[in-house]
């Protein structure tokens, strides 16, 4: 089957939602969503802390968020990327609040700012603790609503379209690589559909589930990342992976870790050991709101020290009822454990969260392939560098939504569809005996990855992970060569793909910076002691 759309767009997230809405507001053509599972399972859904914007003029500006940003991330972080987020940054909250989307608010009206990890400024807007649910709820809610967007639900983007399929010999140094949809499987009839395009934009978002434990829903396999590196595009940035310092330590529960919010930090949250013991000050003079990677690899070294599997955040010493009031669903959710945190520790330890690196893109969100755009969590702009700057990067996908939108509406008109796209040749049979090796494979990238390529890396490590995955990847790949298609295999494909780009540029710099830390080129000074 082939469908034609002027706007394809690959990931149902604050990215891919924004971008539709502001397509459809300029009514340029006909638009599609692909969603690799239901409109709601995002990563955005799971985004507890918030957004970070410059509203409160009498003490915040956008010198002072440009500033904290380009600290977080080591000074790797691209000023025009950084200046472009920031300063759009209040305009686009008010298209998310046009769109239906509830921001705290104190009784005079203003906005309700928190603090997090590496701000200098009260500048978080938020929800209650659940802000990713709440722009994931506005955001369906407009898009459902918007007769000029097609939702595809449960359907699976298996690669991009190049002139690779029509014969040519592409490279990373073929100078015009052209982008002319997508090959999508359909969950109906396990048909693989062809999906021509003049605009494709992938906003797939990250790839937590590559590691064993992460902040991320199960379907984050860093799909985008592996289907434009397979294409010949340029990836960048991918050995930085954050690790929120902070997730519920609950054994069982790991894709997704439950996660704990930095902002119950900013809130005035204390790491200690079980003993009640305080550490952070023998890391960092800001102690517990300390940027991320800071914090994650003093909680990792701690735990090592002394054996430990999880460290503790206490806000037992907050009022009861405002700890109650700030953070219900984190209140509501350890309370269902055993946990009541106005009185009890809360056990925690770091998990993969977010993605720093990734499809590499300019200020209009457009990646080295024509015609293809890449925002949200799979792109790399250029503002995260080293390290993400707590709640970055849900405003980031709007602004790049924005600039994207802009530029793409500007020039579709200028691109026609291939009509000479082949349909998917899908021959092949997949055997109960496959699904188990699929299932076995996809856990054994989570525990390579883990193992030797986490907070703390070395040399042996990540040549250890690349020769484990090397083997995983030519078993997968001839796996995918002789069977019928399927989600699974498909994401296990993409997961070792993630994981080789990350453990590559891993090896490839020799330093430790922002999100990067390797023991044979240790940079901080509490390792030289």
């Amino acid at each position: 089957m082939v469908y034609k759309y002027d706007f394809l767009i690959i990931g149902s997230g604050v990215a891919g939602m924004s971008y539709a809405l502001k397509v459809a507001r300029a009514h340029k053509g006909k638009i599609c969503m692909i969603c690799k599972t239901s409109l709601d399972e995002a990563n955005t859904y799971f985004a507890q802390g918030g957004v970070a914007s410059v509203t409160n003029l009498m003490t915040d500006n956008f010198e002072k968020h440009i500033e904290d940003t380009m600290i977080a991330g080591d000074y790797i972080s691209d000023p025009k990327a950084v200046k472009q987020v920031v300063t759009m940054a209040p305009a686009q909250i008010k298209d998310l609040v046009g769109w239906g989307v509830n921001f705290d608010r104190k009784a005079n009206g203003e906005f309700d700012l928190h603090r997090e990890g590496g701000h200098s400024e009260f500048r978080i807007l938020h929800h209650a603790d659940d802000t990713g649910a709440e722009i994931q709820r506005g955001l369906m809610e407009a898009v459902r609503n918007n007769p000029d967007i097609d939702i595809k639900e449960n359907h699976f983007a298996v690669e991009i379209i190049t002139q690779h399929h029509l014969g040519a010999r592409v490279t990373r140094r073929t100078p015009y690589i052209n982008c002319y949809g997508a090959y999508v499987l359909n969950p109906e009839n396990q048909k693989v559909d062809t999906y021509l395009s003049k605009v494709t934009v992938m906003c797939t978002g990250g790839c937590g589930a590559v590691y064993q434990t992460t902040t991320n829903p199960i379907i984050a396999t860093g799909d985008g990342e592996a289907m434009v590196y397979r294409a010949k595009g340029t990836v960048q940035d991918m050995e930085f992976v954050q690790f929120h310092p902070t997730s519920l330590y609950h054994p069982g529960e790991t894709h997704p870790a439950y996660l704990i919010t930095e902002a119950m930090r900013g809130y005035g949250g204390i790491l200690r050991l079980p003993n009640g013991e305080s550490f952070m000050e023998k890391y960092d003079p800001r102690l517990s709101l300390a940027p991320r990677d800071i914090v994650a690899r003093a909680i990792d070294r701690e735990m090592k020290t002394h054996g430990l599997d999880h460290v503790c955040l206490d806000v037992t010493h907050k009022d009861p009822d405002e700890t109650r009031h700030h953070f219900p669903n984190i209140y509501a959710k350890c309370l269902s454990i055993g946990i009541d945190i106005t009185k009890d520790y809360i056990p925690v330890r770091p998990a993969a969260h977010y993605m720093c690196g990734g499809i590499k893109v300019d200020l209009n969100g457009c990646s080295s392939i024509n015609r293809l755009y890449a925002i949200g969590e799979c792109s790399c702009t250029g503002l995260h560098g080293g390290n993400r700057l707590a709640s970055n990067s849900l405003i980031e996908a709007v602004v790049y939504a924005e600039t994207a939108a802009r530029h793409s509406v500007e020039h579709v008109d200028e691109y026609d569809f291939n009509d000479k796209v082949p349909e998917w040749n899908d021959e092949g049979t997949l055997t109960n005996e496959e699904k188990v090796l699929i299932t076995q494979s996809v856990k054994e990238v989570g525990e390579i990855m883990s193992n030797y390529v986490g907070i703390v890396r070395s040399d042996l490590r990540l040549k250890r992970a690349w020769d484990r995955l090397d083997l995983l990847y030519e078993e997968t790949e001839n796996l995918f060569k002789r069977v019928k298609i399927s989600k699974d295999l498909c994401e296990l494909r993409n997961m070792i793909n993630t994981g080789y780009l990350i453990t590559r540029m891993a090896i490839e710099r020799k330093e430790s910076r922002g999100l990067h830390y390797t023991i044979d080129y240790p940079a901080h000074a509490y390792d030289k002691k």
